[in-house]
């Protein structure tokens, strides 16, 4: 409720919303003083006065973080990834700024401070990390935010498009060097990588339960695009997998990590003599070759998963 006070031959009006910044203001009638209480009153009621900062100077960014690696990282595929960008941003000195004071200059200095050390595409992903914390806090958690400092700062710009394919024996130089890998599911998922286009991640998580040995197909319950698809097996996947099953004592079929899969084939391509070559990159071989094989766009699409032919064509290079 506002409050009218008569000071001297003045009225004065102080209006105080929790939430909101307390606005005063003189007036020589008291009608006039009434009046403007309750155009603020109203505009406070439709959310158009400025929120107080007061409850900001309370919250560090390091603490907005926190709470965010807690209730929102998990419910994301790439919850360890964002885990450890998180890591990143606590231990640089931005996360010590309090929300009252943090703005879009601080984050600009943040983004050049990142780019000295680490790729754009790398800088990028946490600004957008931020940005979704900032208005996650703003829409969900009560905070009211002035605006979202990270929307006002230019995000860097980068090309991570990648066009390597296997060459030569290089396929065959990996698979012969998986001898002498200590993790013996490298040369399985490697064969399966090339024969069916899956990611890293699917093939991680696929379960004895998700195959089919007599249609010859393979369900993918969750990809990465969150649309389940079922792809078909060729004979040498078919192959690999029921050797696989033959000495398997798990419900999934790889009973290993990511990071275990990530230093075995850095060790990998090290011992192979092959360079420039990512995991990731036995997909755009494995989406090439069924184009070469004759397949069509849409018999290709459905395999891979992809529901945009330009990001589908990302992925060929014949």
């Amino acid at each position: 409720m506002p409050t009218i006070r008569k000071r001297g031959n003045k009225f004065h009006v102080q209006i105080r919303r929790m939430g909101f910044q307390t606005l005063t203001r003189s007036f020589s009638q008291r009608s006039d003083a009434a009046e403007w209480a309750r155009e603020m009153e109203s505009r406070a009621d439709r959310r158009e006065l400025p929120d107080s900062t007061r409850h900001l100077h309370g919250i560090l960014l390091h603490d907005l973080l926190d709470r965010y690696g807690a209730e929102i990282s998990p419910t994301k595929k790439g919850c360890r990834q964002e885990q450890y960008r998180i890591a990143v941003i606590k231990k640089h000195p931005l996360a010590k700024m309090s929300l009252a004071t943090l703005a879009s200059h601080h984050i600009a200095s943040y983004r050049d401070h990142r780019l000295k050390k680490v790729k754009p595409s790398t800088v990028a992903l946490e600004l957008g990390l931020l940005q979704h914390a900032l208005g996650v806090a703003c829409r969900e958690w009560g905070i009211n935010l002035n605006q979202n400092a990270v929307r006002q700062v230019a995000k860097p710009k980068f090309n991570n498009r990648r066009d390597r394919r296997l060459e030569g024996d290089e396929l065959d130089h990996l698979l012969s060097s998986c001898r002498q890998c200590r993790n013996e599911f490298m040369r399985p998922l490697i064969v399966l990588a090339v024969q069916t286009a899956m990611r890293r991640g699917e093939l991680l998580e696929t379960l004895w339960g998700h195959i089919d040995f007599t249609s010859r197909t393979l369900h993918i319950p969750e990809a990465k695009n969150g649309t389940p698809r079922t792809i078909p097996l060729t004979t040498v996947a078919v192959e690999t997998l029921r050797n696989l099953q033959n000495s398997s004592k798990t419900e999934q079929v790889f009973p290993i990590s990511a990071e275990a899969v990530k230093n075995s084939w850095q060790r990998l391509v090290r011992r192979a003599g092959v360079t420039n070559l990512t995991f990731h990159d036995l997909r755009h071989e494995a989406i090439s070759r069924f184009f070469e094989m004759g397949l069509s766009v849409p018999e290709v699409a459905l395999i891979s998963g992809h529901k945009d032919a330009r990001m589908l064509f990302r992925y060929v290079h014949l």
